[in-house]
């Protein structure tokens, strides 16, 4: 096995190179759009929800060929929620991936429709390409982004996100929010890649609890490194959850505590994984970083 890091940069290589292949080319009209689109996506993340989502693959037997456009999916979604959160009426922010958000290069309007092109886009591929052994398994993957990115998923924990700005949330409502807001994604992400193997019950109920915690884990990092780490190093405006009264984790744990809580869902992420064997050692690594990562 190739150790993490080259793995990692061959998959993250590999994805942009499906995702540029996803995308419509500038070339074609309409052209600005299309532009923007390309802008949202490509040079730039750390593509940990593809990177999820092909490490599953393995658990299950799965064609990366397949899981790549299962990954390229999600990333999609992922993308257009950025670029929807970090619009005035959202999140408000002028800086992503180190670069000038979609509506400050572009403007309103079109980010508005990037994000709107860009998920259509991801449930054009579940739907045109042959992932899943059978006509119900890929079925179920169209239903299970849909839900992650819905109501009862990611747009619901944004909601929920902006509607607790300046109100104090204990723990537990907290959690609520991010196993919505972040956690949703991230584990239709796993469980994409795995669907696009062999699946058992077992397997499933073990992928879902390692997703679940590290998605959590994923949330307590950013937290954390919004606070402490400087906008150069994150790619996008350092403190702005502070600067606008929002609950998280350092302000109701304090940081060192915060820390603390990645660590214990790092371990029960790995331990859910306990009886899947070598075939999950990458989603082990992936645990590893999403805890211990810098950016």
């Amino acid at each position: 096995m190739t150790d993490f890091a080259a793995w990692a940069q061959a998959c993250q290589a590999r994805m942009e190179s499906v995702l540029a292949g996803w995308l419509p080319s500038s070339r074609i009209a309409p052209q600005h759009l299309h532009e923007a689109m390309r802008y949202a996506v490509l040079d730039g993340g750390k593509r940990v929800r593809p990177l999820l989502a092909l490490a599953a693959g393995d658990v299950t037997g799965a064609d990366p060929e397949r899981v790549q456009h299962a990954a390229a999916a999600v990333e999609l979604v992922h993308a257009y929620s950025l670029v929807h959160d970090d619009m005035p009426a959202m999140d408000d922010d002028a800086l992503r991936r180190g670069k000038p958000t979609v509506h400050v290069e572009f403007d309103e309007a079109t980010a508005l429709l990037v994000g709107d092109a860009l998920q259509s886009l991801a449930f054009d591929i579940l739907a045109s390409q042959p992932l899943a052994t059978d006509a119900a398994s890929q079925l179920r993957m169209v239903q299970l982004l849909a839900q992650a990115a819905g109501s009862r998923g990611m747009a619901g924990g944004q909601a929920i996100d902006l509607a607790s700005v300046g109100k104090p949330l204990d723990l537990t409502e907290l959690e609520f929010m991010h196993i919505h807001k972040t956690g949703a994604l991230i584990r239709a992400a796993v469980l994409l890649g795995a669907h696009c193997g062999k699946v058992t019950d077992a397997t499933t109920a073990a992928l879902d609890r390692y997703a679940k915690c590290i998605g959590l884990a994923f949330q307590v990092v950013d937290d954390v490194l919004d606070a402490e780490a400087p906008t150069a190093t994150l790619g996008k405006t350092a403190g702005k959850d502070a600067a606008r009264n929002k609950p998280t984790y350092v302000s109701l744990l304090g940081a060192p505590r915060a820390r603390e809580l990645a660590l214990e869902l790092r371990a029960d992420a790995l331990a859910a994984l306990d009886t899947l064997g070598t075939s999950a050692d990458r989603l082990r690594q992936l645990a590893d970083f999403v805890v211990e990562r810098t950016f």
